[in-house]
């Protein structure tokens, strides 16, 4: 492989072979990504663990494999889910206070209620680039921590909002503080789990968004309860907003930046952390911002269809997180009793996550691709439940209150697109710069959402129900397209390397030398032919 090439600015980056030079299994040059990928500048901070490829093969045994796997979990996986579920009910706070009267005291009219579930969004959509930029530079953790602690102080000072402008404004500062927080909860996934370890972790966190829905119900429930001289929605600010300070203070001291950092690690196990990360070739982190990479990252046709997907995978997010409690209200439950009627939703929600994600582990495992196909399955509940709500009549409410908790499912499959993007993006800053887009996407979505419920279709919101159902379909066609695009991709890359030829054991040998070069290089996926996409 050639050495090292510059950019005009002085960057350096990896030079890509070329396919005689890169792909032949019996090339006898000596790539040298490995020595010059040592420099901070360029490579990944998991090369600081060691001094050459070699020691990328360190014997681990099966019962200290297990071990650290647990601890790994138990490390990361608490942290993050009970984040998550912060997260959620935060975003059913403004829900529960349209229920508990914060339209009538700060005298909402038309679209403003709309509005304010979009705003935070726009907060967050402002925010994403340069947020996600910081992450990369700052520590990732750290980074979370004080914005998480933010946002909860932003939440707080909801309470005193006295008009619409007031609460608006602070509503798009929380929506600023919360835009790191799924493209971190993403890099931290991949920074410490192989790629078939992902799509259950990113499950076990993104099902405390299930929890968040039920425990937000019982919160709601509680607080809908105090009698206090504050109204019951200012105490839904208040508390949740306290909660979020708390465990924004817990994760800045607790949670670990990197396995190359981690202080309950042992040396050893942080090396045993980032080897058996060798088979992602997507590295652990780099610290610098590649101007290439991200060029690269645009001219990618997957970034636009993960954006897509973010749009219409949350237009139903945007309604439904909203306008919720209001269409259960519909149903004619008092206000305390719909509280509680989103505690079966959102345990649904994560037993549809958990069943989806395991589901997925248990096929893969067995050598088929099936991720694509469990996005598309777990949108079918999705689809029939707001087909039921569209055509079941306003009287047979045990009908509609079913179709309703069968819009939960839908989680399930954008948990299986996150993982989808977190394995098929390599190279730190593509990484950096897709989760943006992607997250871009997702704000989009929950901006328009709102709008497609009418306040003069309340409570049966027809054009909402319809713009999920629509949403939906769109969906599958695009979870298509990618599976399509990258299983092209695999084959054109097994045919350029003799993939399933007989080959030399000495040629075996250097294949598996240049994924070791490879897999700590800061490669983004296009240059890394070694690379294989998942779908």
């Amino acid at each position: 492989m050639a050495c090292m090439g510059r950019l005009e600015d002085g960057e350096s980056k990896p030079a890509v072979a070329t396919d005689a030079d890169t792909l032949s299994p019996t090339s006898t040059s000596t790539p040298q990504i490995w020595k010059f990928s040592s420099k901070a500048s360029d490579g990944d901070t998991a090369l600081a663990l060691f001094s050459n490829p070699n020691e990328l093969h360190e014997a681990i045994s099966p019962a200290d494999q297990r071990a650290l796997q647990w601890k790994i979990d138990f490390m990361i996986l608490p942290y993050l889910a009970v984040c998550y579920m912060f997260f959620y009910v935060d975003k059913t706070t403004l829900s529960y206070a349209a229920i508990f009267g914060i339209k009538d005291d700060l005298k909402l009219h038309g679209t403003e209620y709309s509005w304010l579930s979009s705003i935070f969004y726009f907060g967050f959509l402002v925010w994403a680039f340069p947020t996600n930029f910081m992450m990369q530079r700052f520590p990732i953790a750290k980074y979370l921590g004080i914005n998480i602690f933010a946002w909860g102080v932003f939440l707080m000072l909801q309470a005193c909002a006295k008009n619409f402008t007031q609460l608006a404004i602070l509503r798009a500062f929380s929506g600023a503080a919360e835009s790191c927080s799924d493209p971190a909860f993403m890099l931290i996934t991949s920074m410490w789990y192989t790629r078939p370890e992902q799509p259950v972790r990113i499950g076990i966190w993104y099902t405390a968004n299930g929890l968040g829905i039920a425990g937000g119900g019982l919160l709601g429930y509680g607080i809908g309860h105090i009698k206090g001289s504050l109204p019951s929605w200012k105490y839904e600010f208040l508390i949740i907003g306290a909660l979020c300070c708390i465990w924004g203070t817990v994760l800045f001291f607790f949670l670990p930046d990197s396995p190359v950092t981690a202080p309950l690690l042992t040396t050893k196990q942080r090396r045993w952390a980032v080897e058996r990360l060798r088979e992602n070739q997507t590295g652990v982190e780099n610290k610098h911002l590649k101007k290439y990479q991200v060029i690269e990252a645009f001219t990618d046709p997957k970034l636009y269809l993960f954006f897509i997907l973010g749009v219409v995978g949350n237009i139903p997010n945007g309604g439904i997180s909203n306008f919720g409690t209001i269409i259960i209200q519909g149903f004619g439950f008092s206000t305390l009793v719909t509280t509680l009627m989103q505690v079966p939703y959102g345990i649904l929600i994560a037993i549809s996550i958990l069943t989806c994600v395991f589901l997925n582990d248990y096929v893969s495992k067995r050598g088929l691709q099936s991720r694509c196909f469990f996005i598309i399955l777990f949108l079918l509940p999705n689809i029939s439940g707001a087909f039921g709500l569209a055509f079941l009549s306003a009287d047979n409410k045990a009908g509609r209150l079913i179709c309703y908790y069968l819009t939960g499912p839908y989680n399930a499959g954008f948990v299986m697109i996150l993982s989808l993007q977190t394995a098929n993006t390599a190279g730190h800053t593509k990484k950096v710069v897709t989760n943006a887009c992607l997250f871009l996407g997702y704000c989009t979505g929950n901006i328009a959402g709102p709008f497609f419920y009418k306040d003069s279709q309340s409570p049966r919101y027809e054009l909402g129900i319809w713009s999920m159902i629509v949403s939906h379909l769109l969906e599958i066609v695009v979870v298509l397209t990618l599976r399509w695009m990258l299983s092209r991709e695999n084959g054109r890359r097994d045919k350029l390397q003799g993939v399933g030829e007989v080959e030399s054991d000495e040629a075996t040998g250097q294949r598996e030398r240049e994924r070791d070069r490879t897999a700590f290089s800061d490669l983004t996926d296009r240059e890394n032919m070694n690379f294989r996409y998942i779908y």
